[in-house]
């Protein structure tokens, strides 16, 4: 007898799942062989509303197929499907909220009222997973952590959140919205079902609006952050969604694409087979705010309900020297000063990109981590610039931490012999964790920020900046631009083109990262995501620049005045260029820092010893070997980060660290670094990874030499 194709395709899925979840419930699933998600919803009566939906609401505002014919066709769906008695219940939720008189499609007055709301039913509740199967969202895909998001967005561009509660029994999308836990994962030909018993409607607010009302309706939970906000000024800007002219030209189709970059130049596809690099569609704004709950200030003693909250948490701050002490502040009633100590505490607590859950640090590829398993190892951290002064946040995770914090400094084995881990934390090192994975964490309720409590009061203190001050900052290039989280750009874990080879066109067209300048206009620009792929990079991915290149960043602020060294991470290949750089701090006038460098040359051209690349049993010979490297103006990589080869990137030949600049860095100034081709060819590349900041008290410690790692 033949089998037909799909009947092999469900049943080898089936028998996949099966070994991939160890509690799934397939007993009293549906069984079906032929079925799309559209044909497997028209012979399920549950569904009878949601069906005559698809039917009415079109793909998009440029186009006239409906979703109906969408999801009829091939493809890949991940579809949150509404009951009728979940449909129902949004109409009554709309009656409540005075939006309809009575809970019925009839109750719509106004025809655009009624289009937008189906609309919100049935965009929020698909996903197009493009052209691979690996974007289809079975719930073993789905992030291990509460709170975490999906990778790609629903078809109103918002990400769905994913919380387990009952010990794993019940699955919720969106925070409030239940999964039939006998009725998901439900495969068809062109996707996956998952049947929902609440309509996904997350508020469409700002964070401005959102916070606002918690200041109208008198709500606990963040209240005393709410009013800080407001009294700051600051509701202004965290008002602001998505940048409209960018939307404008972008859908004017005055935003290029790098069609075929491969032909400009690049040398790595990366599995990537169209090798189009694609322009992001939206340049949107979001905000990460860290803050105290009222359950916090009710500890010490303060009523979030008391009329002049602002002014007791000013007090509280001058009271516990939650201030720099030697910094420029006020502390009268002007709180919208930038230089008042509550609107300086209050910038502290907020992030100018939106981070999600699962991304507020990144395990891919530091020593000792399997991305199988995903047991932690050594620690990994970010630093950040916070709104205000960009003063420099840090956010750390280990294996010994137990949580991801703001502000930890343990105390780690960084000795030679060392396994690089976290040993012990001194109490008031600690930090705050960030509890992430709380109910109380605000993730869908806006639409351009979160809010995460946060177990410890958070400052820039002189605590902070003396802690801050004895680190070697080590920041991925990508982290210096805050438009890349919020827009998904930066480590998104997809194999899809748009994701894997983004291209961002040059000021010409308009400037995209506000921290980096695109000085020339012969300048390609693309970041590779690596997604999958085992590069010998930190955190996984890579910038490249193309052409006769010209480009300025904006450095991070130091935590505080002194001297510095700037690193530069090399992995050299026969594709990469020579690049002179400049360093300081007039935009207009940067200084040379040091002779060009040329990015093709690895530590054994520099060196011309590959016996000395790997290290050896005597440490005094190494550490000998490592200073005669510095006195020539370069480092062995990291030790923390291993290579596709499984071994340290410190014993790589290709990577290397290059000390460009050494000099004063004043906590009150920017400073910026420049980038240019000093060669008369537009084939070569700009290579980036990360830089590195170090205090002349780590890199010239008499009692303590700075560690591998």
């Amino acid at each position: 007898m033949k089998i037909s194709t799909s009947i092999l395709i469900v049943s080898v899925f089936l028998l996949l799942l099966s070994s991939c979840t160890e509690s799934v419930d397939i007993s009293s699933r549906y069984v079906f062989t032929e079925h799309t998600v559209v044909s497997y919803l028209e012979s399920h009566a549950d569904y009878s509303q949601y069906v005559s939906l698809l039917k009415k609401v079109p793909v998009s505002r440029r186009s006239s197929t409906t979703l109906y014919q969408l999801l009829s066709a091939r493809g890949n769906y991940t579809v949150f499907a509404p009951t009728n008695e979940a449909i129902d219940a949004y109409l009554q939720k709309l009656v409540d909220d005075e939006v309809i008189p009575s809970p019925s499609w009839d109750a719509f007055a106004d025809s655009v009222k009624l289009d937008s709301i189906r609309k919100v039913i049935v965009h929020n509740s698909i996903i197009d997973g493009g052209d691979t199967q690996e974007q289809v969202f079975y719930s073993f895909r789905f992030p291990e952590v509460n709170n975490g998001e999906l990778t790609l967005p629903n078809m109103l561009d918002h990400k769905v959140t994913v919380s387990t509660v009952n010990d794993n029994d019940t699955i919720f999308v969106c925070g409030d919205c239940p999964i039939d836990p006998r009725n998901l994962d439900i495969p068809v030909i062109n996707g996956v079902i998952h049947q929902t018993h609440k309509v996904i409607a997350p508020d469409d607010v700002s964070a401005a609006r959102y916070l606002r009302k918690l200041i109208e309706d008198d709500q606990e939970g963040f209240l005393v952050m709410a009013k800080c906000l407001s009294a700051c000024g600051l509701f202004d800007t965290l008002s602001v969604i998505r940048d409209e002219v960018y939307e404008t030209l972008y859908l004017s189709g005055k935003i290029p694409d790098l069609k075929a970059y491969m032909s400009h130049g690049f040398t790595d596809a990366s599995g990537n087979s169209s090798s189009n690099a694609l322009s992001p569609e939206h340049r949107k704004y979001g905000f990460t705010i860290f803050a105290e709950p009222d359950s916090y200030w009710r500890s010490q003693g303060i009523d979030p309900h008391a009329p002049n909250v602002p002014e007791l948490i000013q007090q509280w701050i001058m009271d516990n020297r939650m201030y720099l002490s030697d910094d420029v502040y006020t502390h009268d009633a002007d709180y919208s000063n930038a230089d008042n100590v509550l609107n300086q505490w209050v910038n502290y607590h907020i992030l100018p990109m939106r981070i999600e859950a699962n991304k507020l640090v990144y395990h891919w590829n530091e020593t000792g981590y399997s991305r199988s398993s995903k047991v932690l190892s050594i620690p990994v951290m970010e630093w950040y610039s916070t709104m205000g002064k960009q003063r420099l946040i840090k956010i750390f995770e280990s294996k010994e931490s137990h949580g991801v914090y703001l502000n930890r400094f343990p105390n780690i084995n960084r000795e030679r012999t060392g396994d690089g881990h976290e040993n012990s934390c001194d109490r008031d090192k600690v930090g705050c964790l960030i509890q992430k994975e709380s109910e109380d964490a605000v993730i869908n309720d806006m639409v351009n920020a979160i809010i995460y409590p946060i177990d410890a009061p958070l400052a820039f203190n002189n605590a902070t900046r003396d802690n801050l001050g004895r680190e070697r900052l080590r920041i991925d290039c990508f982290a210096l631009f805050p438009e890349s989280m919020t827009n998904g750009i930066r480590r998104a874990d997809s194999s899809d083109d748009k994701f894997n080879h983004v291209y961002i066109p040059t000021d010409k067209y308009y400037r995209y990262f506000n921290n980096m300048s695109i000085m020339s206009d012969d300048t390609h620009f693309i970041h590779f995501n690596g997604y999958n792929v085992s590069w010998e990079n930190y955190d996984g991915d890579e910038d490249k620049w193309l052409g006769r290149y010209d480009v300025m960043f904006t450095l991070p602020r130091v935590p505080k005045r002194g001297t510095y060294e700037l690193r530069y991470k090399v992995l050299a290949t026969a594709a990469r260029g020579v690049v002179q750089m400049y360093v300081g701090s007039d935009p207009d006038n940067l200084p040379v820092a040091g002779i060009p460098v040329d990015l093709t040359k690895s530590i054994q051209d520099l060196w011309g010893q590959s016996a000395v690349i790997a290290d050896t049993d005597d440490q005094d010979y190494n550490a000998e070997i490592d200073k005669k490297m510095r006195n020539n103006g370069f480092m062995k990589a990291s030790q923390s980060v291993a290579s596709n080869s499984n071994k340290w990137e410190r014993a790589s030949i290709r990577c290397s660290r290059r000390i460009i600049w050494r000099g004063t860095m004043d906590p009150n100034l920017t400073y910026y670094i420049r980038f240019k081709s000093v060669l008369d060819s537009d084939k070569k590349e700009l290579y980036m990874d990360y830089i590195e900041l170090c205090p002349k008290e780590v890199y010239d410690n008499p009692d303590m030499p700075e560690d591998l790692w």
